[in-house]
């Protein structure tokens, strides 16, 4: 297991990053691929609302990117006081790479840490199966 404060200052480190000038909340997650890799993102909003990007998808974006194709475990931390968890949409997008019983931990800026598996933030959710797609 990666270490959860040296991640946690990570993200605290990154929160400045984020673009929030509407919402004013900043947020910043990290995605731990099931080779250990760390990839990491923040939020970044838009004037035309739902174009915005979560910390959580952004970080799956990097992830991705570098060829992480299944997820251990996911850290969010936000600007707001106490645990900030994932949106719904973002919990799907997080059950589509988890490993099973992928963790996710909320940290707080006072220190505080939660954890749920995805399973629980998602009991419901769905994933694909790639050779069913139909392909155009």
């Amino acid at each position: 297991m990666t270490d959860t404060s040296a991640i946690a200052a990570e993200l605290r480190r990154l929160l400045p990053h984020a673009h929030a000038p509407y919402s004013g909340v900043r947020v910043a997650a990290a995605v731990e691929g099931a080779d250990g890799r760390l990839h990491y993102g923040v939020n970044v909003e838009n004037a035309a609302y739902p174009q915005g990007l979560c910390a959580e998808a952004s970080a799956i974006s990097a992830a991705v990117t570098q060829g992480t194709s299944r997820l251990a475990r996911v850290y969010v931390a936000s600007s707001l006081p106490g645990l900030v968890w994932p949106c719904g949409g973002c919990r799907q997008k997080i059950f589509e790479f988890a490993s099973e019983g992928c963790e996710v931990v909320a940290l707080s800026p006072d220190g505080e840490v939660g954890r749920q598996t995805i399973e629980q933030l998602l009991p419901l959710g769905f994933r694909l199966d790639p050779a069913q797609v139909r392909r155009a």
